[in-house]
């Protein structure tokens, strides 16, 4: 059964001085976006993203991988599942982010998306449609700039 909550993933890779951001353009909705997907069953937050990332990309990781962001934000229900899964009283669901450095490991895509492309901060910033997916990016981006 599906969780009310979303889990956000943005996979990176650190080339010298350079971050790249893996983005993938979501067939469903028509659009760019990070690694996404709901709870299952009694799934917290890391074992969704864990499996989310096995889903989308073929990559398998322990937590270890995952970097825990502040960034949370609130979705409305009907853009998630397109219908008020939780019930008519639940409106919003909570979006956990995480970062994951996968500068070793080779994406496999799933039929969930129609390309996969690494761009720079910038670049992915333009592509995002969605502010919660921008403000995790922008954390992400201002952690991993203190450590290069």
């Amino acid at each position: 059964m599906r969780q009310a909550f979303q889990t956000l993933i943005i996979p990176y890779k650190i080339e010298g001085k350079k971050i790249k951001y893996s983005i993938y353009f979501r067939l469903k909705q028509n659009i760019w976006q990070f690694i996404s997907g709901g709870g299952e069953d009694a799934e917290n937050p890391i074992q969704t993203a864990i499996r989310e990332i096995k889903e989308e990309t073929g990559i398998e990781i322990n937590s270890d991988y995952l970097l825990k962001l502040d960034s949370e934000s609130t979705i409305p229900v009907v853009n998630v599942t397109g219908k008020f899964t939780w019930g008519k009283d639940i409106f919003v669901i909570k979006e956990y982010c995480f970062g994951m450095n996968i500068s070793d490991k080779k994406i496999k895509l799933s039929n969930e998306h129609k390309k996969m492309e690494w761009h720079t901060y910038e670049e992915c910033m333009k592509l995002l449609k969605y502010d919660s997916n921008k403000t995790a990016l922008w954390e992400l981006n201002e952690r991993l700039l203190r450590e290069i």
